[in-house]
């Protein structure tokens, strides 16, 4: 398997870099090269990517406030000549966080690290959850779809419902690539939908409606799954 990659920079010569980095390695394989987050949105909404590696300041849009925009997040390796953006970076969980110019080992290393990440997802298909004073493991596989409720989601499993007290956002982000966000107020798990309109997504009986801002995303990703 290939990793699908993103390069998004204004600068001609820090992209043609990239690449040149990115042809050394051969387990990836670059989808797009992009010279603003504005055509790098187009891509993300067609195209699975895995791995973004995004310049933070450019012109109309900066790379972080494009990041904070998607739906679905793939990783990201951010790279600017600006040190200070470090912090900001690494809030939106970065998988690395690299300076111009970028020399192919320090390349090499951050690249190693979303390796190393994405290993870890894979071989952990459970997560555990705080209800009650205890920790509960919940297989992936048993999650149906997760709701928001205020300050709390409900965790919709195969045979039971969990509620604990955590936010929708940062939930997704412990999850694995089957879950995918459709609308403000829930996730679902893409391998338990058994139908979709241009509507909502149907988990057997139950119907969940897709918000406005997920849509389009939602239907070209299940469309390509």
């Amino acid at each position: 398997m290939k990793y699908k990659c993103l390069i998004v920079d204004d600068e001609e010569l820090a992209r043609e870099l990239i690449e040149s980095h990115l042809s050394k390695l051969n387990d990836f394989e670059l989808i797009a090269s992009c010279d603003s987050a504005l055509e790098a949105h187009k891509v993300v909404k067609e195209h699975e990517v895995d791995l973004i590696f995004l310049d933070i300041k450019m012109p109309v849009l900066k790379g972080t406030e494009f990041f904070k925009s998607l739906t679905t997040k793939p990783k990201v390796i951010f790279t600017t000549a600006y040190r200070e953006y470090a912090v900001e970076g690494f809030e939106l969980n970065a998988t690395d966080y690299l300076l111009k110019p970028i020399t192919f080992s320090r390349f090499f290393k951050a690249v190693e690290r979303f390796i190393e990440n994405k290993k870890t997802t894979i071989q952990d298909n459970y997560i555990y959850v705080q209800s009650n004073r205890k920790n509960i493991k919940i297989l992936f596989d048993e999650i149906l779809y997760i709701e928001s409720i205020k300050d709390y989601i409900r965790i919709h499993l195969e045979k039971e419902k969990i509620m604990i007290k955590h936010g929708l956002s940062t939930f997704l982000e412990k999850l694995d690539y089957r879950f995918l966000r459709v609308h403000r107020s829930y996730i679902v798990n893409t391998t338990k939908i058994t139908a979709f309109t241009k509507k909502d997504v149907e988990i057997n009986d139950i119907e969940i409606t897709m918000g406005e801002s997920y849509k389009n995303e939602v239907i070209q990703k299940l469309k390509n799954s």
